[in-house]
């Protein structure tokens, strides 16, 4: 059966991660998403390693289930290309500034004109309504602007980003739920809407959720920042043959753990009876949990845990992870033949649908791939088409 959103189509116009990660997850799920580039292409074409000119590593993790047009939004005819695009889409997202949005003349109410029912959404650094509406954005600058490099200070005695791309990433999630939502609504409605996610308030939000911790009441009732988190001592433990993760939780779990580690003595100890009482010692806590795990090996911890039920895993490498025992059990790593850039291994569509599931049906487009495709299903004649390749508003490869 064909996915979920089977039938609904997106006109992105937008590069990088933020966007594009996003509209990868929602053609997953059966849109058909038409990627707009600008002439010189998205500029993740280019980022990483990669076996032909503009089909990047980084490129070909956010883009596949996509067809690419060229459109240059800066010639009219590009301009007019996109509008008629627009007008049989029902979504239209972009990542534009807002003055940059303006100028090229793809503003909400100047969509809404040609498509009143558009679900229009505007992906910002930060809201446009504020002082930093303007601002250039990259992940780094949101991590510095929402706390989050700051949270690593009290860990490593410096700020320090980290080394992922978590805002852009955990923003494509905010943008597809957003998307999802403006769907619904003019499912039930026959309305489109106009959405603004940014990325920094985005961010904020999602850091917070512990991180408000005491300043989450007026007046407040202790400093932000949730203690347990933020402890030097969380983190995988030495054993006695590499690091692994063991954390005890609940109040049997670490019951247990003190049994079956041989450490009856902490069983009494009144500073980690309770969950109350085992954040206000914390450090202290964490501390003994490091010295008892280096008493055992990986094996030797994982299958005493295991069979307590108390949470442990291994430390997974970026090279690791690869041949995961779950990740290989569930057929979670997907090869895929493409037709110009041979066999890529790619991700699984991590959520499962009993009646509807998701599907890789496209390959990650070679720039301009589909531009003729697209325009004629647009409208445009054979004529207006061979114009604007011989203008340079669209190209093909």
């Amino acid at each position: 059966m064909p996915g979920p959103l089977h039938g609904v189509r997106i006109v992105d116009a937008t590069t990088v991660v933020l966007g594009p990660l996003a509209t990868q997850m929602l053609g997953d799920l059966g849109a058909d998403v038409v990627k707009v580039e600008p002439p010189e292409g998205d500029t993740t074409r280019k980022l990483g390693p990669s076996r032909n000119p503009d089909m990047a590593a980084f490129y070909l993790a956010c883009n596949r289930n996509k067809r690419s047009v060229v459109l240059d939004l800066k010639k009219p005819a590009g301009h007019a290309a996109l509008m008629r695009l627009v007008k049989g889409a029902d979504v239209f997202v972009h990542n534009f500034r807002p003055q940059a949005a303006a100028r090229l003349k793809v503003e909400y109410e100047r969509v809404r004109a040609v498509n009143p029912g558009i679900v229009y959404c505007a992906t910002y650094g930060f809201r446009a309504a504020g002082p930093y509406g303007e601002k250039p954005v990259y992940d780094d600058i949101i991590q510095a602007a929402s706390g989050l490099a700051a949270l690593q200070a009290p860990l490593v005695g410096d700020p320090r980003y980290l080394p992922t791309i978590v805002a852009d990433k955990t923003s494509s999630m905010a943008v597809a739920h957003a998307l999802l939502a403006g769907l619904y609504h003019k499912a039930r409605t026959g309305e489109g809407q106009a959405i603004e996610v940014p990325m920094f308030e985005t961010v904020v939000a999602w850091m917070m959720v512990e991180h408000l911790y005491g300043e989450t009441f007026l007046p407040a009732l202790d400093t932000p920042g949730y203690k347990r988190v933020l402890n030097r001592w969380r983190r995988p433990f030495p054993t006695k043959d590499g690091y692994l993760a063991i954390i005890p939780y609940t109040d049997a779990h670490w019951q247990t753990f003190f049994r079956v580690a041989g450490r009856e003595d902490l069983l009494a100890d009144p500073r980690f009876q309770t969950l109350a009482s085992r954040l206000t010692h914390i450090e202290m806590l964490y501390a003994e949990l490091g010295k008892i795990a280096a008493t055992r090996t990986n094996a030797e911890w994982l299958a005493m845990l295991d069979a307590a039920n108390v949470p442990a895993t291994v430390v997974n490498t970026l090279d690791s992870i690869l041949t995961d025992p779950q990740l290989e059990a569930t057929g979670f790593w997907k090869t895929i033949d493409h037709p110009s850039e041979g066999p890529l291994r790619t991700p699984d569509i991590p959520a499962t649908y009993s009646r509807t599931p998701g599907d890789i049906r496209r390959h990650q487009p070679r720039l301009g791939e589909h531009s003729v495709e697209i325009l004629k299903e647009a409208g445009l004649s054979e004529e207006d088409i061979r114009a604007m390749l011989a203008g340079g508003a669209t190209a093909q490869p």
